[in-house]
């Protein structure tokens, strides 16, 4: 049985549709109640998302106030009048491109519809209604739960999945076989995948921030992980274990011990530019099996230049108290 939960927007909602009805009911505006839906209809998973939706709901809202005053005033309130505004309203609402305001704005129709007289009193009273219920919608949705404990977990998740698989790689290319069944790599896509939504998510909170260091990070991490997952079969399906295969390990041993959120792509670029030096010293294959794994340790070899240059441009994320900045480890 799943585990009874409930979330901190839930709470946020309750609070805000009983905050909203509770004041509009102190004004004694007619149909109080309708405070709390446009409450609830302003409150969305993020802060960005949340002002976009109030923002279509306003400008839907007025558009139907106009088009009342004009269908409802001169052409009468019966349902066919009701029917034709509708049918001009929506098309209005696509060509500002606020349509999801159509549910909110329908609240405030049937509003006029059912006073039958739309007067300065009953505009002052839903004008009302939508400060309340969209003034609350937007200062509970202001209050967002601190989500960087969660980032920093998928960070560190990554970086041992990164050491775990370099460590193997380096065993395998020294013994030639290894007990590894790759589960690292899930666990890696996994922790990228969750770690690049939940970063996202922190974007759309900041409202004139546009960049994360998270999402960066996980971005990088993201790119690394292809080049993973590209190189692995051919350098863990050599014919044979060449005595280059040893430099690689070493280099991958020292790399394993050094994934962390800190920019040392230099350092390592450099190390690698060694192992190619120490590659050309060596003597030539001397049987096809040797020339196929020389190819595709010098393949490797390219390809983690590749990964390390990835990181490169990437200053580094250090986490002090809590919050990522940039810098070197």
């Amino acid at each position: 049985m799943k585990k009874f939960r409930i979330g901190f927007r839930t709470v946020k909602t309750a609070v805000g549709v009983a905050l909203a009805i509770w004041i509009a009911s102190l004004l004694h505006l007619d149909y109080y109640t309708s405070a709390g839906i446009l409450t609830i209809l302003s409150i969305q998973t993020t802060k960005r998302k949340s002002i976009h939706a109030i923002y279509t709901r306003i400008v839907a809202s007025f558009a139907v106030l106009i088009l009342s005053y004009l269908f409802f005033t001169f052409l009468g309130y019966n349902p066919i009048i009701l029917c034709l505004l509708i049918l001009v309203l929506l098309p209005i609402l696509v060509a500002l491109k606020v349509t999801p305001g159509f549910v909110s704005s329908s609240v405030i129709l049937l509003h006029i519809f059912n006073e039958q007289n739309f007067t300065l009193v009953l505009l002052e009273n839903e004008l009302l209604i939508m400060l309340i219920g969209f003034g609350i919608g937007f200062l509970v949705n202001m209050q967002m739960p601190d989500i960087e404990k969660e980032l920093n977990a998928y960070r560190i998740d990554i970086e041992e999945a990164y050491s775990k698989i370099f460590a193997e790689v380096a065993k395998y290319l020294r013994e030639g076989d290894t007990n590894w069944n790759g589960s690292e790599l899930l666990d890696a896509q996994q922790a990228v995948n969750k770690g690049k939504a939940l970063a996202y998510q922190d974007v759309e909170n900041h409202i004139t921030r546009k960049e994360n260091l998270f999402y960066r990070y996980f971005d990088i991490r993201e790119q690394q992980l292809e080049i993973i997952e590209r190189i692995l079969p051919e350098i863990t399906n050599l014919p044979t274990i060449v005595k280059q295969a040893h430099i690689i390990a070493d280099f991958l041993e020292d790399l394993s011990e050094h994934v962390h959120s800190g920019n040392t792509a230099v350092k390592f670029r450099g190390k690698l530019a060694q192992v190619k030096k120490e590659f050309k010293d060596l003597p030539l294959p001397k049987t096809h099996e040797q020339f196929v794994a020389m190819a595709s340790l010098y393949q490797f070899i390219e390809e983690m230049d590749q990964y390390l240059s990835i990181k490169q441009t990437f200053k580094g994320l250090t986490i002090k108290k809590g919050k990522p900045v940039f810098g070197e480890e």
